[in-house]
């Protein structure tokens, strides 16, 4: 029995997520070392989309603190008002 091939196409298998764009980076080796080794102790995974999450949940919370700053000065300066 031989393989047939003949419907085969090239490329990835699994087609990469359109939200997110290849880059190069240079990162400190420590800093891969320690994405590699939380993604080992969680079992398997990818180090690269840890970092992806971390980066996402670093940006969230700074956007929180932003908030939270306008909603205070906000509020002072309605409190000046009325």
């Amino acid at each position: 029995m031989t393989d047939d091939f003949s419907k085969g196409k090239r490329g990835a298998v699994v087609k990469a997520d359109p939200n997110k764009a290849r880059i190069t980076i240079r990162l400190n080796q420590g800093i891969i070392d320690h994405f590699k080794n939380l993604v080992h102790e969680q079992g398997g995974g990818n180090y690269q989309t840890l970092i992806n999450d971390v980066l996402q949940d670093h940006i969230m919370a700074h956007n929180k603190e932003l908030e939270d700053t306008l909603r205070k000065v906000i509020r002072e300066e309605m409190k000046k008002v009325g």
